[in-house]
């Protein structure tokens, strides 16, 4: 799918630093701050968030297509922008102080973990409302950059048992970087540069308007990307990351195998007809791939304009991205291995993205467990498939 947007170009302005500071970026196990700024004042962090919060509103098909030209040229930048962008897609929740607060900064920088690591107590201090809050958070991706860092959490009492809200139950805070403690984790294999290390909060107290209700509990939750699968919408990046690093690798093979000639042979690998059989499959199946990917995702953001998601919308495009990443860990181990010990080196770029897209891979949201749920809504077994 081809789409025109200045954010798009933006990114692709960018590739040729992103290839040059790569073994920068993964030496020193974050985004620099030179670089996270200049993609703040880009725009890239508020991409999709709606303008009425501060954003640009450029929906997912942007996004995805900036994700993966960043990460044709570095996974880890790619995977930033896409946790910095959907951190700050949830601002319609966001009470209006917290908001005004954030907002404040100029070009501000996000970062978040959705899952719910974190309690909760109500707790009020010299007469003003707050919370104490205690949690350990991972993956947290960008957060040695960001301004502000948010976690998803549950209430409690001061039994420590969970509270149920039906109305406007709490699942989010937000943090400055100085109330908690960035633990030294991230020291992995792929996404190096992604900066994803654990964080912990240890009896953080913050006044009340710091957490957030799920935007279904707000007048905004029919703004079109609120409308947009959730879950889907939190995990399409990760598909585009994955085709942008297979489109790399093949690339990176067409380029190396004119000049290479492997040890015992007197032609280069360009010659070779397996090759050329490898370069063909593996164009075509990331070409099949993105036509589903992108397509789903358009028409699902086309329907979003009018209405709620539907089960078989959030079917569609979960599978769609699962089998995006699973195209692109294939493409690249084939592209890693049809270019034998070349493909070891730092200077070839086949190694970052093999180690990138096996650690991408890992994340939940393209697990095999979804493909398991989306057939279970498909035999009409689960007819909420409430984690789609």
């Amino acid at each position: 799918m081809q789409v025109s947007h200045p954010l798009i170009d933006a990114a692709q302005g960018l590739q040729a630093e992103l290839r040059e500071r790569s073994q920068e970026i993964d030496d020193a196990r974050q985004i620099p701050q030179d670089l996270a700024d200049r993609m703040a004042v880009m725009g890239l962090y508020r991409m999709i968030t709606p303008s009425a919060f501060g954003g640009l509103d450029v929906g997912p098909i942007v996004l995805c297509r900036v994700c993966e030209l960043l990460a044709q040229a570095n996974g880890s930048v790619g995977w930033c922008i896409f946790i910095g962008a959907t951190s700050q897609y949830l601002f319609g929740a966001v009470p209006d102080q917290l908001l005004k607060e954030m907002l404040a900064q100029d070009n501000l920088i996000t970062s978040g973990v959705f899952a719910d690591s974190g309690t909760v107590v109500y707790h009020e201090r010299e007469g003003q409302p707050g919370y104490l809050v205690n949690g350990h958070w991972r993956w947290g991706s960008g957060c040695r950059n960001a301004h502000w860092i948010s976690g998803g959490i549950h209430e409690v009492d001061e039994a420590g048992e969970r509270i149920e809200r039906t109305e406007k139950p709490l699942n989010r805070v937000f943090f400055q970087p100085h109330e908690i403690e960035i633990l030294d984790t991230w020291h992995v294999s792929g996404l190096r540069g992604s900066g994803s290390s654990d964080y912990v909060a240890r009896d953080v107290w913050v006044p009340a308007h710091r957490l957030c209700t799920t935007i279904d509990h707000t007048p905004n939750a029919t703004i079109p990307i609120y409308q947009f699968p959730r879950f889907g919408l939190l995990g399409v990046p990760i598909g585009a990351i994955a085709l942008g690093m297979a489109q790399a690798a093949i690339d990176e093979v067409m380029t190396e195998a004119k000049t290479k000639t492997p040890q015992g042979s007197r032609r280069s690998l360009a010659l070779r007809p397996a090759l050329h059989k490898d370069i063909a499959v593996a164009s075509t199946d990331v070409a099949a791939a993105r036509s589903l990917f992108y397509q789903s995702i358009q028409e699902i953001w086309d329907a979003a304009q009018e209405h709620p998601e539907t089960l078989e919308q959030r079917i569609s495009l979960r599978t769609a991205n699962v089998h995006a990443l699973n195209t692109g860990v294939q493409v690249i181990d084939r592209m890693y291995t049809v270019m034998g010990g070349t493909s070891v080196y730092e200077q070839s770029c086949l190694q970052r993205h093999f180690r990138d897209v096996h650690v991408a891979s890992q994340h939940m949201m393209v697990a095999d467990s979804v493909m398991e749920l989306a057939g279970r809504a498909m035999l009409g077994l689960d007819e909420q498939a409430l984690g789609l």
